[in-house]
């Protein structure tokens, strides 16, 4: 599978921010990629039962602002914000809590047009500035979402529309992948105002994390 490891880091912009949330200090993971459709099919595939199935995870719940969702095997959270590309929009917002572990963050995703009739998708993932952060930087959360960025690449550009995620991280490439992602958030990092060392020291943590490998020393 070429098309997610050879154009998909190289597609996707990667940034960090800073913010405050309830008088603490938090951290903002960004990432931006344009894909090969138009507003009203991306949102539909990122707001359908059906198609999150195929490429991302099954998903339930009461989907509209005000609902709720739960992620199989993974978070649940709140709809804070629910705007499609209705009437022939041509922006759309998603805003939810992100709850985990007893932890909750916040996840914002707005799709806007692009050129060529084609899309943008940014995805903002707020969370606190803590000693999980300070353990992996930004890559435990960016890596994470850029997996996710790979499957709705794979769902929007194959006849099938199906990505099988955790097979495809046990290969090489996808080992490889996750390498890259890692030390991409690393840089990424970096650029934000992180020292050199420490943000590849964070970088190193997070793709022995997901790769299963030895965290370098």
């Amino acid at each position: 599978m070429k098309q997610p490891f050879d154009d998909v880091l190289g597609a996707v912009a990667r940034t960090v921010d800073s913010t405050e949330r309830d008088g603490k200090e938090m951290r903002i993971v960004r990432l931006a990629r344009t894909y090969a459709t138009d507003t009203a099919d991306l949102w539909h595939a990122v707001t359908d039962a059906e198609r999150l199935s195929r490429w991302f995870a099954p998903v339930s719940g009461e989907f509209g602002a005000g609902g709720t969702f739960q992620i199989e095997g993974n978070a649940s959270g709140k709809i804070l914000a629910c705007e499609p590309p209705a009437n022939g929009a041509q922006q759309a917002r998603l805003a939810i809590t992100w709850e985990f572990a007893g932890s909750v963050t916040w996840v914002d995703v707005a799709l806007a047009a692009a050129e060529g009739g084609h899309a943008t998708l940014t995805l903002e993932h707020t969370l606190p500035a803590d000693a999980h952060w300070k353990q992996y930087g930004p890559g435990a959360t960016g890596t994470g979402w850029d997996l996710g960025f790979v499957g709705l690449g794979v769902h929007l550009g194959s006849d099938d529309g199906r990505f099988a995620e955790e097979t495809w991280m046990a290969t090489d490439e996808g080992k490889d992948f996750l390498r890259a992602s890692s030390h991409d958030w690393g840089r990424a990092d970096e650029a934000f105002g992180t020292d050199a060392e420490t943000a590849r020291a964070q970088a190193g943590r997070t793709a022995a994390f997901y790769t299963g490998e030895a965290a370098p020393k």
